[in-house]
């Protein structure tokens, strides 16, 4: 559209009002994208609930979920699981590119590696999209998993079901839960691409576990 400049000043001014008005709406629906109904959540866009915070991962306080992780005696977490009745659920937080979710690459990999000792692994469709069902041999006998994978904005979550939410979807109960409250605060640093985000012990627990000095292991939270 070409502005004439021997237009009357006011016509222009109330032209402008208009167009800034747009904009000004334009920026507001930008700048306050509508919350997911759920989770995994970016830390940008979490709604305010109890969570335990382990830095990269904050996780969600759900009734009789117990959340185990292995540190080091610096603090720093090595593995997180969540625990309920009979059923499992590790998690894991990878940096991922700007442009594209890394799941689907990540899921091929896992399918391989389990291939390659033996395990079959079917592809199921699941509540967030392709998972990876296994059977594999343990020392206890053979372990059913299933692993899930979310791809959010430079992150993806990978979460690793066993017991019988591992067989069985409606089983997950609250760990599903605590999937859905997830939240990932990924920060702004630029990492590799599938590099472990950054997890670590609240400062106090942090701080109690240096003045007791324990050897690594799993903690309870």
């Amino acid at each position: 559209m070409i502005f004439s400049r021997k237009r009357a000043g006011g016509a222009r001014h109330a032209r402008d009002e208009r167009t800034a008005e747009v904009l000004d709406s334009y920026d507001a629906e930008e700048s306050s994208p509508e919350t997911p109904s759920r989770g995994p959540y970016d830390a940008s866009e979490a709604p305010d609930m109890p969570r335990l915070d382990l830095g990269s991962l904050q996780i969600p306080a759900v009734p009789e979920v117990e959340v185990r992780v292995q540190a080091d005696p610096q603090g720093v977490i090595q593995q997180v699981v969540l625990v309920h009745g009979e059923s499992a659920l590790q998690l894991g937080v990878f940096a991922a590119p700007r442009s594209e979710g890394i799941w689907d690459e990540v899921r091929e990999e896992i399918r391989q590696s389990l291939s390659n000792d033996g395990a079959a692994a079917d592809e199921v469709e699941g509540e967030y999209g392709t998972e990876l069902r296994a059977r594999v041999r343990t020392p206890d006998g053979p372990t059913d998993l299933r692993f899930v994978g979310i791809d959010g904005p430079r992150w993806m979550v990978r979460g690793v079901y066993q017991g019988a939410a591992a067989t069985d979807p409606t089983a997950a109960g609250p760990l599903a839960a605590c999937l859905d409250g997830l939240v990932v605060d990924r920060g702004h640093e630029a990492k590799p691409v599938r590099e472990p985000l950054p997890l670590r012990l609240p400062r106090e627990m942090a701080e109690q576990a240096t003045q007791e000095n324990p050897a690594p292991g799993q903690r309870e939270v």
